[in-house]
Protein backbone atom coordinates (compact mmCIF):
# COMPACT_ATOMS: atom_id res chain seq x y z
CA UNK A 1 0.00 0.00 0.00
CA UNK A 2 1.39 3.53 -0.90
CA UNK A 3 1.98 5.96 1.74
CA UNK A 4 1.31 9.66 1.48
CA UNK A 5 3.31 11.93 3.95
CA UNK A 6 1.22 15.06 4.89
CA UNK A 7 2.61 17.95 4.19
CA UNK A 8 3.53 20.24 7.23
CA UNK A 9 4.76 23.98 7.37
CA UNK A 10 4.80 23.82 11.50
CA UNK A 11 7.51 26.55 12.95
CA UNK A 12 7.30 28.12 9.19
CA UNK A 13 5.83 31.91 8.79
CA UNK A 14 3.64 33.14 5.75
CA UNK A 15 2.74 36.01 5.12
CA UNK A 16 -0.26 37.17 3.42
CA UNK A 17 -0.25 40.63 1.92
CA UNK A 18 -4.21 41.95 1.21
CA UNK A 19 -5.79 44.74 -1.07
CA UNK A 20 -9.10 44.95 0.00
CA UNK A 21 -12.04 46.06 -2.23
CA UNK A 22 -15.86 45.88 -2.09
CA UNK A 23 -16.52 43.47 -4.81
CA UNK A 24 -12.69 41.42 -4.51
CA UNK A 25 -9.53 40.89 -2.36
CA UNK A 26 -6.33 40.60 -4.29
CA UNK A 27 -3.88 38.97 -2.08
CA UNK A 28 -0.29 38.03 -2.38
CA UNK A 29 1.29 35.14 -0.49
CA UNK A 30 5.18 35.08 0.21
CA UNK A 31 7.64 33.57 3.16
CA UNK A 32 10.67 35.15 3.92
CA UNK A 33 12.79 34.84 0.91
CA UNK A 34 9.98 34.82 -2.07
CA UNK A 35 6.77 35.43 -3.59
CA UNK A 36 4.18 31.94 -3.11
CA UNK A 37 1.17 32.80 -4.70
CA UNK A 38 -0.95 35.66 -6.12
CA UNK A 39 -4.65 35.75 -6.95
CA UNK A 40 -8.32 37.80 -6.50
CA UNK A 41 -10.74 36.29 -4.33
CA UNK A 42 -14.42 37.16 -3.28
CA UNK A 43 -14.53 39.56 -0.14
CA UNK A 44 -14.71 36.19 2.33
CA UNK A 45 -12.27 35.87 5.27
CA UNK A 46 -13.19 32.46 5.44
CA UNK A 47 -12.58 31.16 2.23
CA UNK A 48 -9.37 32.66 2.53
CA UNK A 49 -8.84 30.96 5.63
CA UNK A 50 -9.64 27.24 3.96
CA UNK A 51 -7.32 28.18 0.91
CA UNK A 52 -4.37 28.78 3.94
CA UNK A 53 -4.86 26.03 6.35
CA UNK A 54 -5.00 23.70 3.32
CA UNK A 55 -2.36 25.07 1.12
CA UNK A 56 -0.07 25.31 4.01
CA UNK A 57 -1.13 23.50 7.37
CA UNK A 58 0.13 24.21 10.29
CA UNK A 59 2.22 27.34 9.53
CA UNK A 60 2.15 30.46 11.33
CA UNK A 61 0.04 33.25 9.22
CA UNK A 62 0.64 36.63 9.27
CA UNK A 63 -1.80 39.25 7.51
CA UNK A 64 -2.11 42.07 6.89
CA UNK A 65 -4.40 44.73 5.29
CA UNK A 66 -4.34 48.63 5.24
CA UNK A 67 -6.97 50.50 7.29
CA UNK A 68 -9.96 52.02 5.09
CA UNK A 69 -13.77 51.92 4.04
CA UNK A 70 -14.37 47.94 5.64
CA UNK A 71 -13.17 48.99 9.37
CA UNK A 72 -12.25 46.48 11.82
CA UNK A 73 -14.35 43.27 10.83
CA UNK A 74 -12.02 41.86 8.07
CA UNK A 75 -9.11 41.62 11.46
CA UNK A 76 -11.48 40.22 13.76
CA UNK A 77 -12.62 37.53 11.27
CA UNK A 78 -9.32 36.43 10.47
CA UNK A 79 -7.76 36.64 14.02
CA UNK A 80 -11.09 34.26 14.57
CA UNK A 81 -9.26 31.73 12.76
CA UNK A 82 -6.03 31.91 14.86
CA UNK A 83 -4.01 33.86 12.08
CA UNK A 84 -1.80 37.29 13.32
CA UNK A 85 -3.89 40.06 11.24
CA UNK A 86 -2.72 44.04 11.89
CA UNK A 87 -4.00 46.67 9.85
CA UNK A 88 -1.95 49.65 8.45
CA UNK A 89 -2.00 53.10 7.68
CA UNK A 90 -1.90 53.15 4.07
CA UNK A 91 0.74 56.45 4.35
CA UNK A 92 2.94 54.40 6.48
CA UNK A 93 3.62 51.22 3.78
CA UNK A 94 7.44 51.51 1.73
CA UNK A 95 6.50 52.78 -1.57
CA UNK A 96 9.14 52.82 -4.32
CA UNK A 97 8.49 56.24 -6.53
CA UNK A 98 8.07 52.89 -9.55
CA UNK A 99 5.00 51.35 -7.56
CA UNK A 100 3.64 54.99 -7.15
CA UNK A 101 3.26 55.69 -10.39
CA UNK A 102 2.73 52.25 -11.52
CA UNK A 103 -0.14 51.41 -9.15
CA UNK A 104 -2.62 48.04 -9.52
CA UNK A 105 -3.77 45.97 -6.86
CA UNK A 106 -1.76 43.39 -8.00
CA UNK A 107 1.19 45.78 -7.20
CA UNK A 108 -0.74 46.89 -3.34
CA UNK A 109 -0.95 43.67 -2.07
CA UNK A 110 2.71 42.41 -3.22
CA UNK A 111 4.39 45.55 -1.39
CA UNK A 112 1.91 44.64 1.94
CA UNK A 113 3.57 41.14 1.97
CA UNK A 114 6.45 41.93 1.52
CA UNK A 115 6.76 44.78 3.85
CA UNK A 116 5.09 42.71 6.82
CA UNK A 117 7.59 39.72 5.68
CA UNK A 118 10.36 42.13 6.29
CA UNK A 119 9.30 43.66 9.69
CA UNK A 120 8.27 47.13 8.01
CA UNK A 121 4.88 47.91 8.66
CA UNK A 122 3.76 48.90 12.28
CA UNK A 123 -0.51 48.03 12.71
CA UNK A 124 -2.84 50.84 14.03
CA UNK A 125 -4.29 50.26 17.54
CA UNK A 126 -7.46 47.97 17.48
CA UNK A 127 -10.41 49.20 19.96
CA UNK A 128 -12.63 46.36 21.63
CA UNK A 129 -15.79 45.70 19.76
CA UNK A 130 -18.07 47.67 22.51
CA UNK A 131 -15.48 50.59 21.84
CA UNK A 132 -16.07 50.18 18.44
CA UNK A 133 -20.12 50.38 18.81
CA UNK A 134 -20.12 53.20 21.15
CA UNK A 135 -17.78 55.31 18.78
CA UNK A 136 -20.14 54.51 15.71
CA UNK A 137 -23.01 56.34 18.15
CA UNK A 138 -20.75 59.03 18.90
CA UNK A 139 -19.75 59.60 15.60
CA UNK A 140 -23.18 59.20 14.05
CA UNK A 141 -24.43 62.19 16.23
CA UNK A 142 -21.82 64.14 14.81
CA UNK A 143 -23.03 63.06 11.11
CA UNK A 144 -26.59 63.80 11.90
CA UNK A 145 -25.30 67.80 13.08
CA UNK A 146 -23.97 68.14 9.86
CA UNK A 147 -27.03 66.94 8.28
CA UNK A 148 -29.54 69.37 10.24
CA UNK A 149 -26.50 72.64 9.50
CA UNK A 150 -26.64 71.96 5.71
CA UNK A 151 -30.73 71.75 5.58
CA UNK A 152 -30.78 74.94 7.91
CA UNK A 153 -28.80 76.38 5.37
CA UNK A 154 -30.45 75.48 2.95
CA UNK A 155 -32.97 77.39 3.99
CA UNK A 156 -31.44 80.65 5.33
CA UNK A 157 -29.97 80.31 1.63
CA UNK A 158 -33.83 80.42 0.27
CA UNK A 159 -34.72 83.56 2.20
CA UNK A 160 -31.66 85.25 1.45
CA UNK A 161 -31.68 84.74 -2.50
CA UNK A 162 -36.02 86.07 -2.48
CA UNK A 163 -34.54 89.09 -0.31
CA UNK A 164 -36.66 87.62 2.62
CA UNK A 165 -36.00 89.55 5.79
CA UNK A 166 -35.31 87.88 8.84
CA UNK A 167 -37.25 89.50 12.08
CA UNK A 168 -35.24 91.02 14.53
CA UNK A 169 -36.14 88.46 17.08
CA UNK A 170 -35.12 85.41 14.85
CA UNK A 171 -31.97 87.17 13.64
CA UNK A 172 -29.69 84.88 15.85
CA UNK A 173 -31.66 82.00 15.43
CA UNK A 174 -29.01 78.86 14.32
CA UNK A 175 -30.78 76.74 16.59
CA UNK A 176 -34.15 76.97 14.79
CA UNK A 177 -36.52 77.34 17.74
CA UNK A 178 -40.01 76.19 17.05
CA UNK A 179 -41.01 79.90 17.27
CA UNK A 180 -38.91 80.62 13.82
CA UNK A 181 -40.07 77.49 12.23
CA UNK A 182 -43.79 78.56 12.54
CA UNK A 183 -43.01 82.01 11.68
CA UNK A 184 -41.21 80.27 8.09
CA UNK A 185 -44.47 77.82 8.03
CA UNK A 186 -46.60 81.00 7.85
CA UNK A 187 -44.11 82.69 5.19
CA UNK A 188 -46.71 84.42 2.65
CA UNK A 189 -45.04 83.75 -0.74
CA UNK A 190 -45.55 82.45 -4.05
CA UNK A 191 -46.83 78.82 -4.55
CA UNK A 192 -43.85 77.39 -5.67
CA UNK A 193 -41.85 78.90 -3.34
CA UNK A 194 -43.59 77.88 -0.44
CA UNK A 195 -43.60 74.44 -1.77
CA UNK A 196 -39.98 74.75 -1.75
CA UNK A 197 -39.80 76.06 1.66
CA UNK A 198 -42.01 72.99 3.11
CA UNK A 199 -39.88 70.55 1.18
CA UNK A 200 -37.00 71.91 3.17
CA UNK A 201 -38.66 71.94 6.72
CA UNK A 202 -39.93 68.54 5.95
CA UNK A 203 -36.21 67.31 5.28
CA UNK A 204 -35.09 68.94 8.14
CA UNK A 205 -37.83 67.99 10.87
CA UNK A 206 -36.74 64.16 11.16
CA UNK A 207 -32.99 65.03 11.17
CA UNK A 208 -33.84 67.41 14.36
CA UNK A 209 -35.93 64.25 16.07
CA UNK A 210 -33.07 61.45 14.76
CA UNK A 211 -30.49 64.03 16.58
CA UNK A 212 -32.24 64.62 20.00
CA UNK A 213 -32.54 61.16 20.15
CA UNK A 214 -28.75 60.37 19.41
CA UNK A 215 -28.24 62.95 22.48
CA UNK A 216 -30.54 61.08 24.45
CA UNK A 217 -28.69 58.29 23.68
CA UNK A 218 -25.40 59.60 24.22
CA UNK A 219 -26.27 60.88 27.63
CA UNK A 220 -27.11 57.24 28.90
CA UNK A 221 -23.83 56.17 27.67
CA UNK A 222 -22.24 58.64 29.45
CA UNK A 223 -23.46 57.55 32.53
CA UNK A 224 -22.97 53.83 31.84
CA UNK A 225 -20.05 51.76 34.26
CA UNK A 226 -17.73 51.58 31.89
CA UNK A 227 -17.82 55.44 31.01
CA UNK A 228 -19.25 57.09 34.15
CA UNK A 229 -15.93 58.18 36.17
CA UNK A 230 -13.74 58.72 33.13
CA UNK A 231 -16.23 61.16 31.89
CA UNK A 232 -16.64 62.63 35.75
CA UNK A 233 -12.61 63.10 35.33
CA UNK A 234 -12.56 64.65 31.97
CA UNK A 235 -15.49 67.00 32.53
CA UNK A 236 -13.59 68.66 35.97
CA UNK A 237 -11.35 70.11 33.05
CA UNK A 238 -12.83 73.53 32.17
CA UNK A 239 -14.05 73.50 28.67
CA UNK A 240 -15.09 69.79 28.63
CA UNK A 241 -18.56 69.21 28.09
CA UNK A 242 -20.52 65.36 28.12
CA UNK A 243 -20.23 65.46 24.12
CA UNK A 244 -17.02 66.54 23.31
CA UNK A 245 -15.73 63.97 26.58
CA UNK A 246 -17.61 60.93 24.84
CA UNK A 247 -15.65 62.15 21.59
CA UNK A 248 -12.10 61.95 23.25
CA UNK A 249 -13.05 58.47 25.42
CA UNK A 250 -14.03 57.25 22.54
CA UNK A 251 -11.80 57.86 20.04
CA UNK A 252 -8.20 58.18 22.49
CA UNK A 253 -9.58 54.51 23.70
CA UNK A 254 -6.73 54.01 26.23
CA UNK A 255 -4.04 56.45 27.08
CA UNK A 256 -2.04 53.33 27.62
CA UNK A 257 -1.39 53.04 23.98
CA UNK A 258 0.59 56.65 23.42
CA UNK A 259 4.79 56.36 25.15
CA UNK A 260 4.51 60.07 25.83
CA UNK A 261 3.09 63.43 25.73
CA UNK A 262 4.34 63.86 22.29
CA UNK A 263 3.07 61.11 21.04
CA UNK A 264 -0.70 61.77 22.02
CA UNK A 265 -0.12 64.92 20.58
CA UNK A 266 0.96 63.87 17.42
CA UNK A 267 -2.14 61.80 17.02
CA UNK A 268 -4.41 64.72 17.78
CA UNK A 269 -2.43 66.64 15.25
CA UNK A 270 -0.94 69.08 17.52
CA UNK A 271 2.36 68.99 15.51
CA UNK A 272 4.12 70.79 13.08
CA UNK A 273 4.19 69.80 9.40
CA UNK A 274 7.88 70.16 8.41
CA UNK A 275 10.33 69.69 5.29
CA UNK A 276 13.85 69.27 5.90
CA UNK A 277 16.91 69.28 3.70
CA UNK A 278 20.44 70.00 4.45
CA UNK A 279 20.09 73.42 5.64
CA UNK A 280 16.74 73.93 4.39
CA UNK A 281 13.69 73.74 7.04
CA UNK A 282 9.88 74.65 5.98
CA UNK A 283 7.07 74.21 8.47
CA UNK A 284 4.05 74.23 7.10
CA UNK A 285 1.54 74.30 10.09
CA UNK A 286 0.38 71.56 11.93
CA UNK A 287 0.06 68.49 10.10
CA UNK A 288 -2.49 67.20 8.15
CA UNK A 289 -2.19 63.42 9.59
CA UNK A 290 -4.12 63.43 12.53
CA UNK A 291 -7.35 62.13 14.11
CA UNK A 292 -9.64 65.08 13.08
CA UNK A 293 -12.17 64.32 15.56
CA UNK A 294 -10.39 64.90 18.18
CA UNK A 295 -8.11 67.84 16.90
CA UNK A 296 -11.88 69.52 16.21
CA UNK A 297 -13.14 68.59 19.59
CA UNK A 298 -10.27 69.98 21.98
CA UNK A 299 -10.33 73.07 19.46
CA UNK A 300 -13.80 73.74 20.06
CA UNK A 301 -13.18 73.06 23.59
CA UNK A 302 -10.53 75.61 23.90
CA UNK A 303 -12.66 78.15 22.94
CA UNK A 304 -15.43 77.63 25.53
CA UNK A 305 -12.68 77.19 28.56
CA UNK A 306 -10.62 80.28 27.70
CA UNK A 307 -14.13 82.17 28.35
CA UNK A 308 -13.99 79.69 32.40
CA UNK A 309 -10.28 79.50 32.83
CA UNK A 310 -8.32 83.06 33.83
CA UNK A 311 -5.66 81.05 33.29
CA UNK A 312 -6.30 79.87 29.72
CA UNK A 313 -7.26 83.13 29.38
CA UNK A 314 -4.24 84.95 30.02
CA UNK A 315 -2.15 82.21 28.03
CA UNK A 316 -4.13 82.68 24.71
CA UNK A 317 -3.81 86.64 25.23
CA UNK A 318 0.03 86.02 25.60
CA UNK A 319 -0.01 84.00 22.59
CA UNK A 320 -1.89 86.20 20.47
CA UNK A 321 0.53 88.92 21.00
CA UNK A 322 2.97 87.40 18.97
CA UNK A 323 0.89 85.09 16.45
CA UNK A 324 -2.32 84.76 14.63
CA UNK A 325 -5.81 83.99 17.01
CA UNK A 326 -6.07 80.44 15.48
CA UNK A 327 -2.44 79.30 15.99
CA UNK A 328 -2.90 80.39 19.51
CA UNK A 329 -5.79 78.50 20.59
CA UNK A 330 -4.52 75.72 18.83
CA UNK A 331 -1.55 76.21 22.01
CA UNK A 332 -4.64 76.59 24.33
CA UNK A 333 -6.34 72.88 22.71
CA UNK A 334 -2.56 71.41 23.27
CA UNK A 335 -2.63 72.94 27.18
CA UNK A 336 -6.18 71.21 27.12
CA UNK A 337 -4.95 67.69 25.89
CA UNK A 338 -1.97 67.61 28.83
CA UNK A 339 -4.42 68.25 31.47
CA UNK A 340 -6.91 65.70 30.20
CA UNK A 341 -3.89 63.27 30.03
CA UNK A 342 -2.95 64.52 33.92
CA UNK A 343 -6.62 63.64 35.05
CA UNK A 344 -6.54 60.30 33.32
CA UNK A 345 -3.14 59.10 34.47
CA UNK A 346 -3.49 60.06 38.02
CA UNK A 347 -7.20 59.15 38.61
CA UNK A 348 -7.84 62.67 39.74
CA UNK A 349 -10.18 65.62 38.76
CA UNK A 350 -8.53 68.77 37.63
CA UNK A 351 -7.99 71.68 40.21
CA UNK A 352 -8.38 75.05 38.71
CA UNK A 353 -5.83 77.57 38.80
CA UNK A 354 -3.36 74.91 38.29
CA UNK A 355 -1.79 74.53 34.65
CA UNK A 356 -0.19 71.12 33.64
Amino acid sequence: MKQVKSLSFAGQDIYCGIDVHQKDWSVCIRDEERELKQYTQPPDPGKMAELLNRTYPQANFHIVYEAGFCGYWIQQALSGYGFDCKIVHAADVPTTDRERRQKTDKVDCRKLAKGLAEGLLTGIHIPDQKTLDDRNLVRGRKQLVKEQTRWKNRILSSLHFSGLAIPEGYKNSSHFSRRFIKWLEQLTIGESAKIALQLKLAALKPVREQLLQANRSLRQLAQTEKYINTTKLMRSVPGIGMINSMILITELDCLDRFKSFDHLCGYAGFKPDIYSSSEKTIIKGITPRCNYRVREALVESAWKAIAIDPALLLAYKQYKKRMHYNKAIIRIAKKLLSRIRYVLINQKEYVPGVVQ
